[in-house]
This record gives structure tokens, C-alpha cells and sequence, in this order.
């Protein structure tokens, strides 16, 4: 079948049914030829082939809004909507994103790429299109991962009260990226048992409708099941049973490795580069040899197992000191203030990106209460994840500012385990602490970090002093060394804490450096920097704050945007020796 005739969902229609089976299979191995090579998500893509297939041959996109959950299964829907050379030219597979784009395509209606929030999408898309008296159809697509997040039963309860028409399509894998977690995994094992005649159901206890699709990998069975729900005059769930990773062995066998993959040999499974132990993983055994000594010690990690490097041979040997709740960031949040408050150490493992879903809790829960909880935000920084929709560079300024918080940014691997640890005796108030994954930065590494925003001196000179918060202590060293070139001998600082100011050292090297500069791996409004250099006014020291604008970015290289945001030791330098002879 030549796919790359399929410009847009019309095309997909002009196909006879009997021959979709087969149009599945062509797309599949499209899919998997361009994922292999370009790595990308894979089980969640491969299992909801079919329905999107069927999504597209009864519904009229895009008109008929079809609104994807954390966009993880739109590979489908961008190849039948426009972008199929994307997944069959290799020269292309870099022309879309790996999520819901609305630049990309007009069947594309929001970015998305956090979960629990397409029923709520859908739900305000319906209530817009019926106060101007118009219709159409909208799908919400929303997993069972994704409905154990508060904000999914929060759409769902509205839209059940709203009325009019909304299809929420309910892929059902039995997987989050992980297995899932929570009591109501119960009902919905039992509503497949049953063909989804089962008395306890979700969704009719909200007051919703229902239908269930027992195989929801046969394109045919779906296509008459959405036929049956097209325009619709009230909401309905069509619960569709679906296969994570249908149509390739290996995804299917081992759902959890196979929700998102690099590069990979499509014959073998195997990736094309392999990696060995990281800080996750000796995190993971750090923790798990202190959890032999001490039984109120608790990881929690909301459905993203892999940061905190609890994968499944350790999440067993951790055994009840190990909690995943869902993808419930609040409910993480506030569950490790309450545990702390009990008595017990919680360490709660959250990507920067997934922080931001908890801010109140942070705030309100956890902060105002005191309690001694230790979060650890994973993949932070510019040179993190690098969608738009998972970038981790705003976490300095969201967390720093919250009083009685703690953020602590390690330097390099040795300081950040002394910093763990310190955090897990310490019994004061809530800590914050950035992973970091360097091997050694030179910096002095204590342990004991009560004396909070305590900076500590790497390097004493004069005249210009630079402070290289976290893992751009090394930076600040590279820009010293380039700077005693040019005869200036520059203090290089530790600042450890990202949230306070060392005003007693700022103080004391006021009195012979005539320069500050601050380096922060994250954006710079309301960051770490622009604090130093409110302290340092006062004092008559000029400070150069350095770190990223307060943007968003999309797919962007590391490297490059470290050019652009003048990162690097020479423009660092050459910045100094500017200023200095201004």
C-alpha cells in the first residue's frame, strides 16, 4: 500500500474497509522503521494504531476535534493527517515534534505533553463550540495512566454535569510508562472481565454513558463502535482494551522498557548504543542499602520509575519502602509532607519538568508545614529534556522562592550524595535538591548543610568573582582558567544553595573584587543570579547575571543554545575583560 499518498484523513476514507488490516500493518512498520532510527515513544504508538485509524475514518477532523492526552500515541495521527513523509523519509523525521503541535497541523489542537488533561481540554472545546451554537464532534483520547491524575476525574466530573456532545475515548493498555498503581485498577479489571457490563463503573457513577470495545487492536470493531457514538447529544466513554506495544514482540513482552526508547536494532530489540550505570542507578543503590537499616526511609516516585533508577529489580527489593501512586504529582507532594510529619524520611524522585504540577503542594503543603521531606528533581538544566512541553529549566526560580525551602545544587556527584544524605538526617524543614550527575568539580564537598545559604570558595582571587551554581561550578572553572590568561585571577564560588544569599561573603569580597558574575543552569528572571546581584547594589559591586532568557524552547540543541545564551568559557570571558575595561 503507498502510504505516502495518504495526505490527510479524506485519503484514509477513499480506503475500502476490508483493506485497513493491512494499511495498519504498512503504518506499524513505518512507525517502527522511523522510531528504531530516530528513537521516540513506541508501546503507546504501536497500541493505539488501529483506534486512530478508526478515529480518522468516522470522524471529520478538523472539524471534529480529536484531543490527545500527553500526545504520547499521536504517531498515527500525524501520519494521517498530513505528515506521513515525516515517518517515511529519513531526511524528514526530524520535521515533527513527538507531540500534539498545533503549528505543525491544523488536526492538531493543543501542545501537549503532560498528562491528565485532554477530558478537561475537550471539555472547555465543547462548551465553547455549543455558546456559539455550532456542531461537531470532540474526542478526548486519555489512557488508564493518565486517569489516575486528579485533573482527569476533574474534566470527566464537569463534562458529565456540562452535557452535550463528548466522546472520551478510553485507552485501556493496563500500563502508565510503568505499571499502573491505585484501587481503581480493580473496576476497570473488572469491567474487561465482563465486556464492561460490571455493576461498579467509573464512569456511570459520574453519570456519564458507556460503551465498551473488548479488542480495541481491530480496526473494523472500532470503526462500528465510534459510528455508533458520531454526533452524539451527550457524553459518553467508549472504554477501548487495548495491547501496549501491539504488533512488535519485544514492546509487547516488555512494556515498561519499550514505552520510549533510543535508537534500536529492529530485528534484535537491542539499542544501538548502550549505556552504563548512572547516578540513577547508584542512587538507587545508595538508597536501597540505607533502607536496610532504616525501615521508615520511603522512595516515591509518581509513574516515572526510571528517574531515582527504582527499575523493576529494585522497586521488588524495596518492597513497601517504595510508592508509586500514579501520575499524581500533587497528591506526591503532599503524601511525603504527610510522611515526613509522620516520622518517617521520604524521598520523592519528580523530573523538572513534572515539579511544576505540584507547585501549591509545594508551597502550601509542604513548605508552610515544615516538614522534612527530600525532593529530588531529575532532568533539570539546558541541557535536559529539550521539548517544549518537558524542558527543566524553570525549576530554580518556581522552588527558590518559596520560603522554607530548601534548594540545594550539587556541583558534581560525590557533593550531591553528601547533600542526600545530609538532607535525610536533617529534621528542619523541606529539602530541595538538583541531581547531578558530574564525576568531580574540584569544589569542596562538606556534611553539613545547616547553615543555609552558606556559599563556599572553590578559589580565592581578586577583582572578579564568579559563581557557578550546581553543575556550572566546572563552567565558572573553565572561565577562570581563560581569564588568568588575560592576568585576571578570578575568585571562583560554590554558592550551593539556589534559593539564598551568602551576604557575609558577599560583603567580604566586596572589598576587593569590583565584578560578580553568576552562572545558573536555568532561566535567570526570578532565578538564582538576580538575587546575588540585588545584594550586590547595595554593596557597589556590578554583577553579570548568566543563564537563560525567560523563554520557551522547542527541540533545541544543547550546545547551540548554550551559544546563544553566551555559556560558554570564551564568551564568559571575553564578557569580563569587556566589562572590566569598561
Amino acid at each position: 500500500m503507498n502510504l505516502s499518498s495518504i495526505k490527510g484523513p479524506a485519503d484514509l476514507k477513499k480506503i475500502p474497509r476490508a483493506e485497513l488490516p493491512a494499511l495498519c500493518d504498512e503504518m506499524r512498520k513505518a512507525m517502527l522503521k522511523r522510531t528504531a532510527a530516530h528513537g521516540g515513544h513506541v508501546g503507546s504508538d504501536l497500541g493505539f494504531l488501529e483506534a486512530t485509524v478508526a478515529l480518522h475514518y468516522v470522524f471529520s477532523s478538523p472539524v471534529d476535534k480529536i484531543v490527545f492526552d500527553v500526545s504520547h500515541q499521536a504517531y498515527p495521527h500525524k501520519m494521517l493527517t498530513g505528515r506521513m513523509e515525516a515517518y517515511l523519509d529519513p531526511a524528514k523525521y526530524d520535521s515533527v515534534s513527538g507531540y500534539s503541535e498545533p503549528s505543525e497541523s491544523e488536526h492538531d489542537h493543543f501542545i501537549v505533553g503532560h498528562t491528565s488533561t485532554s477530558v478537561s481540554l475537550a471539555c472547555g472545546l465543547a462548551k465553547a463550540r455549543d455558546l456559539k451554537g455550532e456542531k461537531f464532534n470532540v474526542v478526548a483520547v486519555i489512557g488508564d495512566g493518565s486517569l489516575t491524575g486528579g485533573m482527569a476525574f476533574e474534566g470527566l466530573n464537569n463534562f458529565a454535569e456540562q452535557g452535550g456532545n463528548g466522546i472520551i475515548v478510553f485507552n485501556d493498555n493496563q500500563m502508565s510508562i510503568a505499571p499502573n498503581h491505585g484501587g481503581f485498577l480493580g473496576s476497570l479489571a473488572r469491567l474487561r472481565e465482563t465486556k464492561g457490563a460490571d455493576s461498579c463503573n467509573y464512569f456511570r457513577a459520574l453519570g456519564l454513558d458507556y460503551m465498551y470495545v473488548d479488542d480495541g487492536n481491530d480496526v473494523n470493531a472500532l470503526i462500528d463502535a465510534f459510528g455508533k457514538v458520531k454526533d452524539i447529544d451527550h457524553p459518553i466513554v467508549v472504554h477501548v482494551n487495548t495491547e501496549k506495544g501491539h504488533g512488535y514482540r519485544f514492546a509487547v513482552e516488555d512494556k515498561e522498557t519499550w514505552h520510549w526508547s533510543m535508537p534500536w536494532n529492529i530485528e534484535t530489540g537491542k539499542p544501538l548504543m548502550e549505556f552504563g550505570e548512572n547516578v540513577h542507578d547508584r542512587t538507587a543503590e545508595h538508597l536501597l542499602a540505607m533502607m536496610k537499616d532504616d525501615p521508615m526511609l520511603v522512595v516515591i516516585n509518581a509513574a516515572v520509575p526510571s528517574f531515582g533508577g527504582f527499575k523493576p529489580g529494585r522497586r521488588a527489593r524495596a518492597g513497601k519502602q517504595f510508592v508509586d501512586p500514579g501520575i499524581c504529582e500533587e497528591h506526591a507532594c503532599a503524601f511525603a509532607s504527610a510522611l515526613a510529619k509522620g516520622g518517617a524520611r521520604p524521598v520523592w524522585f519528580v523530573a523538572s519538568t513534572f515539579l511544576q504540577r505540584a507547585y501549591d503542594q509545594l508551597s502550601h503543603d509542604l513548605a508552610v508545614n515544615s516538614n522534612p521531606a527530600v525532593i529530588v528533581v531529575c532532568a533539570a538544566g539546558l541541557s535536559a529534556m529539550n521539548d517544549v512541553t518537558h524542558i527543566g529549566f524553570f525549576d530554580i526560580p518556581m522552588a527558590s522562592n518559596i520560603p522554607n525551602l530548601v534548594y540545594l545544587c550539587p556541583t558534581c556527584e560525590r557533593e550531591y550524595f553528601a547533600m542526600l544524605d545530609w538532607a535525610l538526617k536533617q529534621r528542619e524543614r523541606p529539602v530541595v535538591i538538583r541531581m547531578c550527575g558530574a564525576k568531580e568539580s574540584g569544589a569542596k564537598v562538606e556534611s553539613d548543610y545547616s547553615a543555609t545559604g552558606s556559599f563556599s570558595v572553590t578559589r580565592r582571587g581578586s577583582k572578579v568573582a564568579i559563581f557557578g551554581l550546581g553543575n556550572f561550578h566546572a563552567l565558572a572553572m573553565e572561565t577562570a582558567e581563560l581569564l588568568g590568561k588575560d592576568g585576571i585571577e578570578a575568585t571562583v564560588v560554590n554558592p550551593r544553595f539556589a534559593g539564598d544569599v551568602d551576604e557575609v561573603l558577599l560583603k567580604e569580597l566586596s572589598k576587593d573584587h569590583a565584578l560578580f558574575v553568576t552562572l545558573e543552569d536555568g532561566v535567570v528572571a526570578g532565578g538564582f543570579g538576580q538575587k546575588v546581584a540585588a545584594a550586590a547594589s547595595s554593596l557597589g559591586v556590578r554583577t553579570i547575571v548568566k543563564g537563560a532568557p525567560k523563554r520557551f524552547e522547542d527541540r533545541f540543541d544543547p550546545e547551540e543554545l548554550m551559544n546563544r545564551c553566551g555559556l560558554t568559557p570564551g564568551q564568559i570571558a571575553a564578557e569580563v575583560v569587556s566589562a572590566m575595561k569598561a
